[in-house]
This record gives structure tokens, sequence and C-alpha cells, in this order.
């Protein structure tokens, strides 16, 4: 590993990564407000993915600084895309949340290679399989959803391009 100067422009897995975190922050937020409106027979699960994204957080912090980065900081609080008022809108913020995730792990599976290129393809396979779950179907590309919109996460910030609004 090889710490990057101040004036280097960061690497592309960096830039990944950062987005990767951006999100887990985002999603363990949006995990925090969907988790009250969940019905009782799904908050095991609800919880279980909060969980995961907190652990996903947690590595990926290392992951950045390990990179030379200084991680990117959570938000106080993110916009949701609609209003959590009841269970359905509870449950479809969860997969809105899990494609989101999924979209910047495989930008960082396309960033990164070998031990942490099998780790970031775990987390988008664990992102899809719970963004079908929520959903009750799955979708033929999980990740590829918000390439749709042509961004590059290196012309985002690490939130935008998780798909992410602040307020």
């Amino acid at each position: 590993m090889t710490l990057r100067s101040e004036d280097e422009a960061p690497s592309p897995a960096l830039t990944a990564a950062q987005a990767a975190l951006a999100a887990e922050h985002a999603a363990v937020y949006g995990y925090g407000v969907l988790g009250g409106r969940v019905e009782a027979g799904r908050r095991t699960e609800a919880r279980a993915a909060y969980d995961g994204h907190r652990a996903r957080r947690d590595t990926l912090m290392r992951t950045v600084r390990d990179l030379g980065g200084a991680p990117v900081a959570a938000d106080a609080a993110y916009a949701l895309p609609f209003a959590v008022a009841d269970t359905a809108s509870a449950l479809r913020l969860a997969a809105v949340l899990e494609d989101r995730v999924a979209g910047v792990y495989a930008d960082l599976v396309r960033a990164t290679e070998g031990s942490a290129r099998a780790d970031a393809a775990g987390a988008l396979r664990e992102a899809a399989v719970r963004a079908a779950r929520w959903r009750g179907g799955n979708v033929a590309f999980p990740g590829l959803a918000e390439r749709a919109r042509d961004t590059d996460p290196a012309e985002t910030g690490p939130v935008e391009a998780a798909g992410a609004q602040t307020p």
C-alpha cells in the first residue's frame, strides 16, 4: 500500500470506496428511519440489514484509510426520496436503499482487484438479495440501475454518486 500525497488525485479505488462509504452512511440512516415503520414480522430482517450496513460502513472506513484517504463523514440527516409513513413505504425505502448501495458496490468492483474486488462483489450480492426480498422480486442486473443516469462517480461527490440526497 502506498499513501498518496496531498497533491495527488485520489485513485479510482479510493473514489469508489468513498462513494460506497457515503452510501453506507445513508443506508444506516435510512434503516434507522424505516425500522420503526416496518411491520413486526419483518423487524428482525430490518435490524439485520441495519447491522450489516453498520459493519460494512466500519470496514469501508478502514479501507479508505488504508487507501490513504480520510473517510467521508456521515451527514447529520439525509433527505429521503419519499415520506415513510407506513409498512409499505418502509419496504419501498429499504429496496431503494439497497439498490443505491448495490450501485456503488458495482463501481467498487470495477475499481478494485483481488480480495478487495471479491469483498465488493460480496457486498453487491448482499445488497441485491436484500433489495429483492424487500421488493418481492429481483432486477436483471443489480447495481446497474443507477448507472442509467450516466453518473460518473469521479465527477460527483460521494453522496451524490451513491444516489443519496442531503438536506
